[in-house]
């Protein structure tokens, strides 16, 4: 059986994302899901995330985006599947 196919997730998220743990929520939720990427905040007070992995890993991902966690307010998250693949080790925040 071969693995699920890697893809590549470019999201931003608007809202109150910036000074709330975002990033390193995120981390952790990527992580727990066996996803590498990175994570940053941007100058513009949204969050910008990378992430790869198998398609349902990356859907999971992407619901939690618009919840985040305790504190958050997600307005928006915005997605676009990129090429990219095989960029990433781990998942850590880029400052």
């Amino acid at each position: 059986m071969q693995p699920p196919e890697a893809r590549t997730m470019h999201a931003i998220v608007t809202g109150r994302v910036q000074g709330v743990g975002f990033r390193w929520s995120a981390v952790r939720e990527a992580r727990g899901l066996g996803l590498a990427g990175v994570v940053s905040n941007r100058y513009d007070g949204s969050v910008e995330v990378y992430a790869e992995g198998p398609e349902a890993s990356l859907a999971r991902f992407a619901a939690w985006l618009n919840k985040g966690p305790p504190g958050a307010h997600v307005r928006n998250v915005t997605i676009e599947w990129i090429s990219r693949a095989g960029g990433y080790s781990g998942f850590n925040v880029d400052f």
